[in-house]
């Protein structure tokens, strides 16, 4: 049976909360404790479900929308002003909005950029994303903080919270979930296929951002990307000088067939993983991962690197880390996340393998990380 909606913090939105008004739709959204809040419609009319997280960046609606790590996810940017700066053709991380749906407070109505080519609102429409506008996402974020991430849902065009109900609670879990097939490639393709490079990168693609590919093919790479059900047999007859473990969505311990063909080729190339990449990792080395209560998701998370000492300020997006407990004696920690001191960064120096729970590509985000790249290509310069 549904619960009882919690009167005491429904909210609606009006002209006093700063919103320009682009629509005047009425749009409602209902979390899975039965919290519910009013406000307008964003992008394309319907309704949207998936997991609530919310993302502190102030820039970077963009990237953040595009990156496949957050399928099956509701965006919930804490920073009031969304969309001031538009939408180009350059930022995306990938081909189309990944995310489920967007939640903000205040849409800019006409963005100022010179490198603008169409409003956010167009860009939800044309990609099919509801959003809604006109939030007290301090609110909503407060309650994330307070009970952890939950399932969601956006909708313009039902008032009905009985049906509403009823939707959300056929929305998948997120724990158990594996979201991988849903972003990888179809097919393996080549990123940079031309003839001076000097080393052949095999990418598995969990949900590989774009960014990752062009930092990697600006250090002399040529990287064919592969689909998660790659084998470890297509890995070893391909015969790359590494091996690069994307981000992705979902739960890590739900790809079993990716911890499998990891577990396989340990050993035989040096492997560099990221984000989701980073916890198959853990799991192929025999550790373990649990769930975050609300997870990382922002540009400016502190890291402390264990080694030289420094704080890295790092882009991050994940809703699940590795478990401290019972780490395997192969595994040496690299990274902390000083938020919270769960792990960061991990390696097995006797497998020639490494990987971090950020992104130090950082589209959006600060660059401190990319010298991870840097080390990943030392790495195979030494086989």
């Amino acid at each position: 049976m549904a619960l009882p909606l919690k009167k005491e913090i429904l909210s609606e939105s009006s002209k006093s909360d700063g919103a320009f008004f682009l629509s005047k739709k009425p749009a409602t959204l209902l979390l899975e404790n039965n919290s519910v809040f009013k406000g307008y419609a964003l992008g394309a009319i319907g309704y949207s479900t998936g997991e609530l997280c919310f993302n502190t960046g102030m820039v970077g609606y963009q990237e953040i929308l595009t990156d496949p790590s957050y399928s099956g996810q509701i965006i919930l940017m804490t920073y009031p002003h969304i969309g001031n700066y538009g939408i180009n053709f350059e930022d995306s991380e990938s081909h189309k909005i990944q995310a489920s749906g967007l939640i903000i407070k205040d849409i800019s109505e006409l963005p100022s950029n010179f490198r603008s080519k169409k409003s956010l609102d167009l860009y939800l429409k044309e990609n099919n994303i509801v959003g809604i506008y006109g939030l007290d996402t301090r609110a909503i974020t407060r309650i994330i903080r307070k009970h952890g991430s939950m399932n969601a849902i956006i909708s313009s065009d039902q008032k009905k919270i009985k049906i509403l109900q009823k939707k959300l609670l056929e929305t998948p879990s997120m724990e158990g979930l594996n979201l991988t097939e849903q972003v990888t490639c179809k097919s393996s393709y080549h990123f940079n296929s031309k003839k001076n490079y000097k080393y052949k990168i095999a990418a598995i693609d969990f949900g590989i951002k774009s960014n990752i590919l062009r930092l990697l093919s600006e250090r002399n790479c040529s990287i064919t990307v592969f689909p998660a059900s790659v084998s470890s047999q297509e890995i070893q007859e391909f015969n790359p000088d590494g091996v690069f473990l994307s981000n992705g969505p979902g739960d890590p311990a739900a790809v079993k067939d990716a911890i499998k063909c990891i577990k396989e080729i340990l050993g035989k190339f040096p492997i560099f993983g990221i984000c989701l990449g980073h916890q198959l990792l853990g799991l192929a080395l025999g550790a373990s991962t649990f769930k975050l209560k609300y997870g990382h998701r922002g540009i400016n998370h502190p890291v402390k690197n264990i080694n030289n000492g420094k704080i890295e300020i790092t882009s991050q997006n994940h809703g699940f880390a590795i478990l401290k407990e019972n780490l395997p004696d192969n595994i040496d920690i690299t990274h902390i996340n000083l938020n919270d001191n769960t792990i960061a960064g991990i390696s097995c120096p006797l497998l020639n393998a490494f990987s971090v729970q950020y992104h130090p590509e950082s589209a959006p985000g600060p660059y401190d990380s990319q010298y991870l790249f840097d080390s990943f290509i030392k790495m195979m310069e030494k086989e």
